[in-house]
């Protein structure tokens, strides 16, 4: 359920609804540097402020979730991974938004000191990289029934998994296996200065030799070849939430390929694909039914059997019903995801009277006989009512 606390994501990074990508970035750059953890130390204010900065970037650069987002406020974030809902530590942010700085490095403004951690840098040393796995994709199909109720389906994905042998160390005798870097000293990164208009600028980047780790393998596992994980697959669960619709995503957070040495497993994007249906047509969380009635029940009216998303229903038939006349049943339609809003969309009937193709002799003779009375005629009240109708679907 979404957090009423919750400040708009628009203004925690002071940009407007319409700001570009370019903005949104620059925005969160600004406050990750004034909030950031090293230059505030022990300040939990400023440390809920960086979280708050991070969360409000995570949805706003990603077009997906910035448009669900946009449509469904924070209702509309629940199951697309991220942090929302989850919680954050300062090693996620360091991992998923560190390279916004350049490389993976910290970074330093003449004499305001180095900012270590961004990238992944875990908190042995407050400079080593912990490497995060690959996300993977998951194209799920579903029926329009599917996507009413939820569902829960179960896929066996191959993915890169931690290695059995050497339990994601990499190295073939255990993580002791290991000595110092000798290009970075054990830190996980190096330091270069460069002067530019503002000054002397110092910016920190993984080391090159360790990939940001601090250490080297000296025996690597001779079944992963000191990468720490292995070909594999996994049974993942995937739980859809009741009013999914065509083209949207799920997040299985920590569900795609295992990081190497023990790091941060990647996500599974999971892209929801719906079925056409033979009955009804989706229209947001509406559901569009055509219904054909013969001519008689038009002119006289009559109980009429739908068919809903959940069982068959009695509509009534008013006398005279036109072609094009819509019906609506409240709440038979689709659920909105996650339970954001009120309740169901509607079915909405669009009605449709059937003309046969050929008649039996006594059918025509019957027929001009109606052709003739004034009351089979329409009136030029009747032909107005039409044409504004007609009119409208213009509009």
């Amino acid at each position: 359920m979404a957090d009423n606390n919750k400040r708009d994501y628009y203004e925690v990074l002071g940009v407007s609804k319409t700001a570009s990508e370019d903005e949104i970035k620059k925005a969160y750059k600004k406050l990750a540097i004034k909030y950031h953890p090293d230059r505030n130390p022990d300040d939990k204010e400023a440390e809920a402020k960086f979280k708050e900065a991070a969360e409000a970037y995570d949805v706003l650069h990603d077009p997906q979730k910035r448009a669900r987002y946009d449509q469904y406020g924070f209702a509309g974030m629940e199951g697309m991974g991220g942090f929302q809902g989850s919680g954050m530590s300062m090693d996620d942010i360091f991992s998923m938004f560190g390279d916004i700085f350049g490389g993976h490095g910290g970074f330093d403004f003449g004499g305001f000191g180095g900012f270590g951690g961004f990238g992944g840098f875990g908190g042995d040393g407050g400079g080593r990289q912990q490497h995060r796995g690959t996300d993977l994709n998951l194209r799920v199909k579903l029926t329009l029934k599917e996507c009413h109720t939820g569902v829960t389906k179960k896929f066996k994905v191959k993915k890169q998994v931690t290695c059995p042998h050497c339990h994601g160390s990499g190295a073939e005798n255990g993580s002791g296996d290991k000595e110092t870097c000798s290009t970075c000293k054990g830190r996980g990164y190096v330091l270069k200065t460069r002067q530019t208009m503002l000054g002397v600028m110092q910016t920190q980047n993984v080391c090159p030799t360790c990939g940001g780790e601090g250490t080297i393998i000296r025996n690597k596992c001779h079944q992963c070849g000191g990468q720490g994980t292995v070909s594999g697959d996994e049974v993942v669960e995937v739980k859809i939430p009741a009013g999914v619709g065509d083209g949207m995503v799920l997040n299985l957070s920590g569900k795609g390929n295992a990081g190497m040495h023990n790091g941060i497993p990647g996500d599974i994007k999971v892209y929801i694909e719906v079925e056409k249906d033979n009955q009804f047509v989706r229209q947001d969380n509406d559901l569009i039914y055509n219904l054909l009635i013969d001519v008689p029940t038009a002119i006289l009216g009559g109980n009429v059997e739908v068919p809903t998303i959940d069982g068959k229903v009695k509509v009534k038939i008013a006398p005279g019903t036109q072609s094009g006349k819509v019906l609506r049943l409240r709440g038979k339609g689709m659920p909105a995801v996650q339970g954001y809003g009120y309740g169901f969309g509607d079915e909405i009937i669009n009605i449709s009277v059937y003309i046969p193709d050929s008649v039996s002799r006594e059918e025509r003779e019957a027929l001009e006989k109606m052709q003739q009375s004034d009351n089979f005629k329409p009136s030029a009240s009747a032909k107005s009512s039409f044409f504004t109708k007609f009119r409208q679907m213009f509009d």
